[in-house]
């Protein structure tokens, strides 16, 4: 089985990138984040025709959350118990979705950015972690994998230059410490022991400044699985064609897919 996570930012606006890419690898299932729309408006007839059914959860032009599976999709969760939520008066938002695809429970996760520091959305994003975390416990004795956008870059590796970070988001202690605690609970890295070399494993490349064309990118998205998934996975790659403004037929995702297989 092959798995796959990308945040795409924005569905509507990369269904023929996601399409190909889902024709090209074979894959699976799909986890998706940043869908940016609302379930009803989620462009799925090519998804269907190709044998994926769907699960999404979206409430506006932020945010949103899908899975795309051709191998089986139950149980689908929305949320996780005791999600937190965001702005006033505090909302749900559409951050997570899991379900069961051919015997395994994948949750597509997109974590909140943090924005600054001494940001409400920083504290909002680590209270996120914590809830998401103590969910994971449950889940961990079974095939599980927590994927997505996880906004951490856990090693210094992680970032084109440590010290142009060293003062932002996605690369402070806590932040670090909230992502190390999934690990240290059983879960594993997949993907990093296939693609051990920094560069070689960024995920996402902003859009300023070409740093796509100049390599300055993060690794900020992640296959996290139980023992149960982990001990299945064969190789892991990152697509880093799908960042690339010269392929395809629109205009590519500030991040790249990560495909996972499973024997």
């Amino acid at each position: 089985m092959r798995i796959a996570t990308w945040n795409v930012n924005s569905l509507r606006s990369r269904i023929d990138r996601v399409e190909a890419f889902l024709d090209r690898h074979d894959v699976d299932v799909l986890a998706v984040q940043e869908t940016k729309a609302k379930v009803e408006q989620l462009p799925v007839m090519g998804l269907e025709a190709r044998g994926y059914e769907i699960a999404a959860a979206g409430f506006s032009q932020w945010n949103g959350v899908a899975i795309l599976s051709r191998v089986g999709l139950e149980d689908v969760t929305v949320g996780f118990p005791e999600m937190p939520g965001w702005g006033e008066p505090l909302a749900g938002e559409a951050r997570a979705i899991g379900a069961v695809c051919g015997g395994v429970r994948i949750w597509s996760l997109y974590v909140p950015n943090g924005r600054k520091v001494d940001d409400p959305h920083y504290a909002y994003k680590l209270d996120w972690l914590a809830r998401l975390r103590a969910a994971a416990l449950g889940w961990r004795d079974e095939p599980t994998a927590l994927v997505g956008d996880w906004n951490i870059a856990p090693l210094d590796t992680d970032v084109f230059d440590i010290k142009q970070f060293a003062k932002s988001t996605h690369v402070t202690a806590p932040e670090r410490a909230a992502y190390q605690g999934f690990l240290d609970d059983g879960y594993a890295d997949v993907v990093r022991p296939h693609v051990p070399d920094p560069e070689a494993g960024y995920t996402y490349w902003d859009y300023y400044r070409q740093r796509f064309e100049r390599n300055r990118g993060m690794r900020i998205d992640f296959v996290l699985g139980s023992p149960a998934f982990a001990s299945r996975v064969t190789g892991a790659f990152v697509d880093r064609d799908e960042r690339d403004p010269a392929q395809g037929s629109s205009s590519p995702s500030d991040h790249a897919p990560v495909v996972v297989d499973l024997d």
